[in-house]
């Protein structure tokens, strides 16, 4: 599958989770890989959540993708 023109990860909230944007658009605040699969289908962009980790489409900023809350980045 090729993947829109940017996918953005922002890196954790002070609260948990991270706010997705396809093309500068947030589509929501995903706390897993599933969340950001779901974002993803809704914006008409099929992705398996097991793939999130490898699409080279995807740029996590901050934190790669098995981090979710701020916390555990320390």
């Amino acid at each position: 599958m090729s993947g829109p023109s940017r996918v953005t990860v922002l890196p954790p909230a002070p609260t948990g989770g991270r706010r997705v944007r396809v093309d500068g658009e947030t589509l929501g605040l995903a706390h897993n890989a599933a969340d950001v699969a779901e974002f993803l289908r809704r914006a008409g962009l099929e992705i398996d959540p097991s793939d999130i980790a490898t699409a080279p489409w995807i740029d996590w900023r901050g934190a790669g993708p098995g981090h979710w809350n701020p916390e555990s980045d320390a």
